[in-house]
């Protein structure tokens, strides 16, 4: 693609279709935020490096004491409720292709997620597609066709929010003055250039949710780029909304340090409940009383886990911000009555556990669980919200946060699971698909983490199966060997090559010191070999 921007190289062949997205007004749109912003996030990023090294010495995570001020000024609150928000009991969340966001957006869903992050593997055409489907939906000329049947949006449809990919991640197919560009500015950038003035037009506005913050200083960033984007293009202040998902361990800890940077912009807090315990691991991984049993055993009513989401209702609703459930991954299993019926029980249960905490809604993977979760808060939530509940009797202490209490078992099944998950999820991935059905879940990379470093783990602190036996890291070879056989002859869609390269880099993730950051940094160079050399511009 050819460009008159200065700095700026496409790595990638753009289509004329996905031209009309990456304008030359982007590209400088973009370029702009990189040399603004850039500098800042690659602090931020190294802060998060020192934090994780004082943790694995035997630091303790608090309360910070420099924020003391901001925690007990009852007065501040969150922004206004946007328009169209102010009714969230049921979002739906899924990846950016076509087809999906239709469904999606017409599900009967008061809000749709759409999620440029853990549920889609950011090929290029993954990400450009994407921000086409964002800019026909958010002008509600989205239409597909496909063997024979047509699909357009309802007269009503969800309300649309955006989930760009997080502050770690880069766009390596865009350079800027020869440096890769933060992935999170890029899927901002564009949608909020094409799509901010449309949405207001029609009484809404440019809705987001903010993904993998560790600290509130990432959350002024944010704040910093909304301030910026918002005078670029001549929007009122304050039109900008943002939802964080709270789904990393340090973050449980500064709830209302990140609601209070984003207060001019800031909608509410998530229970990114999938993404937490995985930052759990990794954030207590040198510490042997950590440990975990089988990933199924880790629920939400464990310890750590009700102190984290009783502490965010009880935040959100003391700033006048929603306080958001976490996920329900369940997809009907119409072969089987018997078992969908038990599936749809546990996602009843989980939506009344929700809305009796004190949840102002939830999150469904898949629209047949819009009507259930609809039922259980239209019930026990007659109103849009409930900010009244103040959950003034909930005391939280760091040491609820981190509590070792999470009583249950490892077992040999645990290990086959979380292989096969892994395994299947990280194939997938680098074929291009980041939203997998497996075992009638919808999983995104959220389980594959979770998954890929409980086996971490468990191999590295030698911990042992219910049967007595030690975890090594031979054992767990041996599991992933059989279930890479076993993926290969069950997903033919997958080519054995990407199971292979699946098997090697579990393998050595299972092997290593400490586990990596990210699969999702780890695996990017899979998805664009090619992409190295810059297109002539």
């Amino acid at each position: 693609m050819s460009s008159n921007i200065k700095g700026v190289q496409v790595l990638s062949k753009v289509s004329s279709a996905q031209a009309e997205i990456l304008t030359p007004e982007a590209l400088q749109f973009i370029a702009t935020l990189h040399r603004t912003f850039d500098g800042t996030r690659k602090e931020l990023l190294l802060n998060r490096l020192t934090l994780q090294a004082e943790l694995d010495k035997g630091a303790q995570l608090t309360f910070p004491p420099e924020t003391q001020h901001v925690r007990d000024d009852p007065n501040w609150r969150g922004a206004p409720i946007g328009p169209g928000l102010e009714d969230r009991r049921v979002e739906i969340t899924g990846p950016t292709d076509r087809k999906m966001v239709i469904n999606a957006l017409n599900s009967g869903a008061k809000t749709f997620m759409a999620d440029f992050e853990d549920s889609s593997s950011p090929t290029w055409e993954n990400m450009l597609n994407g921000q086409i489907n964002m800019r026909d939906a958010c002008t509600g000329s989205m239409t597909f066709d496909s063997n024979g049947k047509s699909y357009k949006l309802s007269d009503k449809p969800a309300v649309l929010l955006v989930r760009p990919r997080g502050w770690h991640l880069y766009e390596p197919r865009i350079l800027v003055d020869g440096v890769p560009i933060s992935g999170s500015l890029f899927d901002f950038a564009l949608y909020f250039l094409h799509n901010a003035k449309v949405l207001v037009e029609r009484g809404l506005g440019p809705y987001f949710y903010l993904p993998k913050m560790e600290h509130y200083l990432e959350a002024r960033l944010w704040n910093d780029v909304f301030n910026f984007s918002e005078n670029y293009i001549k929007l009122t202040p304050g039109t900008i909304r943002a939802t964080v998902l709270i789904e990393t361990l340090p973050a449980a800890f500064q709830m209302e340090e990140i609601i209070y940077e984003l207060r001019d912009h800031s909608s509410g807090l998530n229970c990114g409940r999938w993404d937490y315990i995985f930052s759990y691991i990794k954030k207590t991984r040198a510490h042997k009383k950590h440990v975990l049993p089988d990933r199924s055993e880790v629920t939400m009513t464990v310890p750590f886990m009700d102190a984290y989401v009783r502490l965010l209702i009880k935040t959100c609703h003391k700033r006048k911000v929603a306080a958001m459930g976490g996920m329900s991954a369940q997809i009907p299993i119409k072969d089987d009555p018997a078992a969908n019926q038990k599936a749809m029980d546990k996602v009843k249960a989980d939506k009344l556990r929700e809305v009796t905490a004190g949840h102002d809604g939830t999150w469904v993977a898949h629209p047949a669980l819009v009507k259930i979760a609809l039922d259980i808060f239209n019930e026990h939530m007659p109103g849009p919200n409930q900010y009244h509940v103040r959950r003034e009797e909930v005391v939280v202490k760091p040491e609820d946060l981190v509590s070792s209490n999470v009583p249950g078992k490892i077992t040999i099944g645990g290990i086959t699971g979380n292989v096969s998950a892994a395994l299947s999820y990280c194939a997938n991935w680098i074929s291009g698909n980041g939203c997998v059905p497996i075992n009638y879940l919808m999983e995104d990379a959220a389980t594959a983490e979770i998954a890929r470093t409980q086996l971490w783990q468990w191999a590295h602190h030698g911990a042992k199966l219910d049967t007595g036996d030690v975890i090594t890291p031979a054992l767990l070879s041996k599991v992933l060997t059989s279930e890479s056989q076993k993926l290969v002859s069950s997903s033919p869609g997958i080519s054995v090559e990407n199971v292979e390269i699946a098997r090697v880099y579990l393998e050595g993730e299972i092997n290593a010191k400490y586990p990596s950051d990210f699969l999702t940094s780890d695996l990017m160079a899979r998805l664009d070999p090619g992409m190295a050399r810059p297109a002539s511009l």
